[in-house]
């Protein structure tokens, strides 16, 4: 018989989330093949940490992995980590290791051709996480993410807005 372990005392699974913008300000957002339901599927990369990494090294590796993009310059890191809880009524991400994840967020401009975004043959022989794209206005992302990470994406859009109008305006 397993044990239940108190959501409480779990710890907080570290991750990077990565903004990647366009030169007119407006967001990578890749759509989910997972099952939420629309218009929950829409999110921005992310991924976790490997032991020994570097955030920055981390986001730059979950991107290609995503994304297949490498042409990037970095742009941001945002000053302070971002935590969710993941919700208790859902399944059991990582056999209940942990009680949610903390993101270090990456601002990138991308500075490639479209044509090397591609989320069904990303980088690095990396499984499929997206079936779509589009270019996305960055504080139209909390309402496409599924509700439980709602709160770490506007934090993130507060963190990063001044980022989007900046290259908004040119």
């Amino acid at each position: 018989m397993s044990k239940k372990r108190d959501p409480e005392t779990l710890s907080y699974r570290p991750c990077v989330g990565i903004c990647l913008f366009n030169t007119e300000g407006r967001v990578f957002a890749g759509r989910r093949k997972m099952k939420e339901p629309a218009p929950y599927r829409w999110q921005l990369p992310q991924g976790g940490i490997d032991k020994g990494e570097k955030p920055l090294e981390a986001a730059r590796r979950e991107l290609f992995e995503e994304t297949n993009v490498s042409s990037v310059r970095l742009l941001a890191e945002a000053p302070e980590w971002v935590s969710y809880d993941f919700p208790m009524d859902g399944g059991r991400r990582w056999s209940g290791k942990y009680r949610g994840q903390t993101q270090k967020w990456f601002a990138f401009l991308f500075e490639g051709d479209e044509a090397e975004i591609d989320v069904h043959n990303p980088g690095g022989d990396h499984h499929p996480e997206f079936d779509d794209w589009r270019w996305e206005e960055l504080d139209a992302m909390p309402d496409l993410i599924v509700p439980f990470k709602r709160g770490a994406y506007e934090q993130m859009v507060a963190m990063f807005t001044p980022l989007a109008k900046g290259l908004a305006d040119g």
